[in-house]
């Protein structure tokens, strides 16, 4: 029989946030919610930490660093993330990595003077596009979005540029571990709500899509450290229902059940 731990949700107010929340994520009483993220009992020693992430803004354009920067800087780890965006309203973008090559110095004063926003890679969003964001590459998500992202577990964010929002910026951190060219990445793409793959392979965290009954094959059987997230109504662990709105930790995925339509991720240290 399966371990299961329901995480700790926490509720973040963002003034980029947003007041329509899907009811399954709870009644917030019209209350600006930007970030809703679970918390694992292990703390900062959990690899992996999942967020759903709900924009009416622009949030900042900003990077993060890899393990050895993050290393150097005292942080236990750097920080890869990826987005698989659920919901998107017409012309919402996501920035990720440069249209062209440049310089530290030029870089900088656009970060300075604001230009930065049009050196930025704005990819039109709809739903189901996956984007990965590999460290060091200079990204930023755009408003009228949903998004759930899946990343290196720790707080480490580089701000380069937050349209003018009185928060502190890191230009010398951010410069020092930013690519300075355009970054594609080739797991970005499409996923489909019927899909059952593997998204992500590495080299930090393991990540798959999982639809319906037919997702059972793709299971790891072995026991793991597995972090699992609906993304629909109809999931379940061990005959436990797991609702959309809830993360749970546990050491058996094969355990896993999603009835037809439903819709899931689950994500394991690599």
């Amino acid at each position: 029989m399966s371990a299961l731990t329901r995480l700790e949700t926490i509720i973040v107010e963002k003034p980029w946030g947003r007041t329509d929340i899907p009811a399954a994520f709870g009644d917030f009483g019209g209350r600006r919610i930007g970030e809703i993220w679970f918390a694992h009992p292990a703390g900062d020693d959990a690899p992996i930490m999942v967020k759903f992430l709900f924009t009416s803004e622009r949030l900042s354009i900003q990077v993060h660093p890899g393990d050895l920067a993050a290393r150097a800087a005292g942080y236990p780890r750097g920080k890869e993330e990826c987005w698989l965006v659920l919901n998107a309203e017409p012309d919402a973008r996501l920035g990720v990595g440069l249209t062209a090559a440049t310089t530290h110095e030029a870089l900088h004063d656009a970060a300075l003077d604001g230009s930065i926003v049009d050196m930025i890679d704005w990819r039109p969003a709809e739903a189901d596009d996956f984007v990965y964001n590999q460290a060091g590459t200079i990204h930023a998500i755009g408003a009228g979005l949903t998004v759930v992202e899946v990343q290196q577990n720790i707080d480490c964010t580089y701000r380069l540029y937050d349209y003018g929002r009185p928060r502190e910026l890191h230009l010398d951190a951010g410069l020092a571990v930013a690519q300075l060219a355009p970054r594609p990445d080739p797991r970005d793409g499409r996923v489909a709500a019927t899909d059952n793959r593997l998204l992500v392979d590495g080299p930090h965290f393991r990540l798959l899509h999982l639809s319906g009954p037919d997702a059972a094959p793709m299971l790891p059987r072995e026991a793991g450290d597995f972090t699992f997230v609906p993304l629909s109504q109809g999931c379940s662990i061990g005959g436990e229902a797991v609702r959309l709105g809830e993360c749970v930790a546990t050491d058996r995925a094969d355990t896993i059940m999603l009835a037809p339509g439903a819709r899931a991720l689950l994500s394991w240290p690599a």
